[in-house]
This record gives C-alpha cells, sequence and structure tokens, in this order.
C-alpha cells in the first residue's frame, strides 16, 4: 500500500473490510445473508473498541433510531449474531489476515517511526517472545490446534500460544507489531511444537519480508540457543540475546577465566537515573567466546552490565550474546538495545492482558482457527490503536488529556453505547468538545 495522503481511521477500517471481503466462505447452504466482510468487521469491531458487548449495543440502537456506530464507524452494513460469526469463521485460517501487519507496518514506516527507532548501530531492533492467549482445563473446551501441559495431578490445561514481534526502540515507548507465528502442532511431527521452533518458522517465512540489511533480533535467555543462532546469522539478520550464567554454564566459566583487560574489557560509566541519583554502571565484554562445550561451538561476542547506586546496592545485572563486534564505543548502546526486549513483555504481551485487550479471555474457541483468528484480531486492534497514538492528531489530544488507554477506551464504550456518530471524525470531535481541548473545544455540541 502507497502512501499519497495521511491515513485515517476511515482508511484503515476500509482495508480491514477489503481483506475481510476476500476471507474464504465456508457456508454451502441459504445462510448468506451476512457478508464475509460484515462477519470478520463485526468481531473485529469488539476488540477494537475493547467492548464484548458492542454489537449487542448496537443492535439495539439499530431498533431505536435506524442507526448504529457498528455500521457508520466500521462499515458493518448488517450485524450478525455472536453465534453465527463464531460458526461461521472457526474454519478460516489466520493467514488471510496477515496482509494487515504488512500495510501496517509500511505506514509505521512512512510516518517516519520506524526510522526513528533504530538503535545502536543503526539497527533495527526485533523483539521475539511467546505468550499464551487461550487456557482451559475443561474437558470439553479443546482443540486439534491446542497444546497440552499434563500436571502432577493428573489435570490437563489446553492451552493456545503465539510468538508476538514487535519493532522496539530504547528511546521509544510505542512498540510495532509484526505478523504473528502461531504455535501449534506441526504435520509430520510427533513433538508437541515449542516457541523455538515457532520461532525458526516465524525466521524462515518472514526473513525476506522484514530484512532492511540491518535488523537485529532480541530474545529471553531461551533463544540462545546455537542452532537459532546459527539460523538468525544465515538469514541476514544479527542477534543480541539475554545469557543467563546458570543455563550457559560453559561460556560464563570461560569469561571469567579470561585475562582482564587484554580479553575481558572494562567500562565503567556514571550516569543519573530516572530517580535523578548517581548510577554506576560496570560493563564487560570479550570476544569470540565459545556458546557451548561442542567441538563446532559458535563463537559469540559477550556482554554484561552491573548497575549500581552510590551505596554499592546492585540495581540490575545482565549479560547478553551477540554477533556485533563490541567496542567501549558501543557497549552501552548494545546493553540499552539488549534492555529493550522487555518491551515486548510490557509494552506489548503486559499490555494485550492486562490493559482492557483480554488477550488471555475465551472470546470464541471452536475447532478449527477460532481461537487464533479472534487472537489475530485482537493483535491489529493493538497495532491499529498504536498507529492512530502516532498519526492521529485528535486521538493524541485526547489521549493526553484522559490518559491511559483504557480510561480513552471507558469513554469510547459510553458514547458508542448512547449515541450514534456519523463517522471517527464526528465521534473524535465530540470528544474534544466534551474535554476543551483542540479546535472544536469552544464549539456548539
Amino acid at each position: 500500500m502507497r502512501v499519497k495522503k495521511p491515513i485515517g481511521f476511515d482508511d484503515l477500517i476500509a482495508r480491514v473490510r477489503a481483506v475481510a471481503g476476500a476471507l474464504p466462505d465456508p457456508r454451502t447452504g441459504d445462510n448468506t445473508q451476512f457478508s464475509m466482510a460484515d462477519i470478520a468487521l463485526a468481531a473485529f469491531s469488539v476488540f477494537f473498541t475493547q467492548c464484548p458487548s458492542f454489537l449487542s449495543f448496537q443492535q439495539n440502537m439499530e431498533l431505536s433510531r435506524a442507526r448504529n456506530n457498528a455500521r457508520s464507524l466500521f462499515q458493518v452494513a448488517r450485524i450478525p449474531t455472536d453465534n453465527h460469526i463464531r460458526q461461521t469463521l472457526d474454519s478460516v485460517a489466520p493467514e488471510h489476515l496477515m496482509p494487515l501487519f504488512d500495510e501496517l507496518h509500511q505506514a509505521f514506516d512512512e510516518h517516519g517511526l520506524l526510522p526513528a527507532m533504530r538503535a545502536v548501530q543503526n539497527t533495527r531492533l526485533i523483539a521475539l517472545d511467546a505468550t499464551w492467549y487461550f487456557s482451559s482445563q475443561s474437558k470439553n473446551i479443546h482443540c486439534p490446534n491446542c497444546s497440552c501441559i499434563t500436571h502432577a495431578d493428573g489435570k490437563t490445561t489446553h492451552f493456545h500460544s503465539a510468538i508476538t514481534p514487535v519493532i522496539v526502540s530504547p528511546g521509544h515507548a510505542l512498540v510495532v507489531p509484526l505478523r504473528p507465528e502461531f504455535i501449534v502442532p506441526q504435520d509430520g511431527h510427533a513433538k508437541q511444537d515449542c516457541e523455538i521452533a515457532a520461532a525458526k518458522r516465524w525466521l524462515a517465512a518472514h526473513a525476506t519480508r522484514y530484512h532492511t540489511g540491518n535488523d537485529t533480533l532480541l530474545g529471553d535467555d531461551l533463544y540462545a540457543h546455537q542452532p537459532f543462532c546459527r539460523q538468525v546469522v544465515l538469514h541476514g539478520f544479527h542477534f543480541l540475546f539475554t545469557c543467563k550464567p546458570a543455563s550457559h554454564p560453559h561460556l560464563s566459566q570461560w569469561v571469567e577465566a579470561l585475562e582482564p583487560g587484554r580479553d575481558l574489557h572494562t567500562l565503567t560509566l556514571r550516569t543519573k537515573g530516572k530517580s535523578n541519583r548517581w548510577e554506576h554502571y560496570v560493563y564487560r565484554w570479550a570476544h569470540a567466546v565459545p556458546l557451548t562445550d561442542s567441538d563446532d561451538a559458535l563463537q559469540v561476542n559477550w556482554c554484561d552490565v552491573t548497575v549500581t547506586n552510590d551505596a554499592g546496592k546492585i540495581l540490575y545485572r545482565n549479560a547478553w550474546i551477540t554477533d556485533w563486534a563490541i567496542t567501549a564505543d558501543n557497549v552501552a548502546g548494545l546493553v540499552a538495545a539488549g534492555r529493550a526486549r522487555w518491551k515486548i513483555e510490557n509494552e506489548n504481551n503486559n499490555v494485550l492482558k492486562t490493559k482492557g485487550y483480554h488477550l488471555e479471555h475465551n472470546f470464541g474457541h471452536g475447532q478449527e482457527h477460532l481461537s487464533s483468528l479472534l487472537a489475530t484480531m485482537n493483535l491489529l486492534a493493538f497495532a491499529l490503536h498504536t498507529f492512530l497514538e502516532l498519526a492521529d492528531a485528535d486521538y493524541q489530544l485526547i489521549r493526553g488529556k484522559v490518559g491511559a488507554r483504557r480510561t480513552f477506551f471507558e469513554h469510547l464504550r459510553a458514547l458508542t453505547t448512547y449515541l450514534p456518530f456519523e463517522n471517527w471524525t464526528c465521534l473524535m470531535e465530540f470528544m474534544m468538545r466534551g474535554l476543551e481541548i483542540g479546535p472544536h473545544a469552544n464549539a456548539k455540541s
């Protein structure tokens, strides 16, 4: 999608509708009064508004006023029932919605966010992590795509999880979601699927799509795994993975045996932290350290940091492995980049689970793809909200006034429950008048 003019909310919804309209229709009977676009947009509107009852509210508004916000805001011509939505979408694989992530990725790029997020060595940081989006111990709620854990008491937990990659930066609060990779049983494999296997699939499928020539993958200690590191390099990416001494004893022993000043380098810096108090950073790094104790061990570069206060109390300590050459000029930047990995947990997974998106809630499990398709819609809603924070001036003003995203959507839910709006712009103008902000503050309601 080439951006010829600023993209607005209505443009984004039109693109969602275009993709939704091309979804495969599993219905073979006469019950096709609702288009696939209406069915998918109706489901998406629930995630965008963070309101499970949004559709029922709009059905009531249609009966009383012959108008509703599902139609005016989300281009839903006719509102289907929740059961019809679930039944129809169950057989639709989430892959059909993935092009929307690509379009948003390009929109973020053309609005200047992605260039501004480049970090040390002018690299783009892509953080990988897995998160659950459904779990149940019910014997009746599971499907062939579920993973499972059998507990010591004999009970079994069925769950769904996915890799949810995001672009992060030490200096930016926003994260940019990319195509997810679902952790599901794979054909021809006896073992249950896992996070690393899914990460390898994501890398193989999307390395070309997201490759800019200078990209670094971030991950926790699980990713500091020799076969995966090799795959990262083979696909033309750099890596910067957390490396805990307890899970990499050979590497840790090797580092501690190096001669300080010659093979083990040190840099000490003093800076003020968030509390405006002095903090002391001690960086150490070494090159060509064997990742394992095998004969074919991958040679990696290693660094760590210890942060203390004036009293000597340790505030933070961590270590990483990377294929970047480490110097006194870039070690602080590499550590800052490595620490930015937490944003995939705090600014992505945690937001999706605790800030109104209810990612782990069972919106509908189904027997095929429903759970993963609805999770994809939830991720897309989060991505669209993030884009509005960047590109919609009215949204920015309102968010600045009301504060937390959750509060904004509380207001949105209340307004769209009781009042019909002609379009998104009218809704934003109404909110600004009520909050007495922006160019519409003094206009008549």
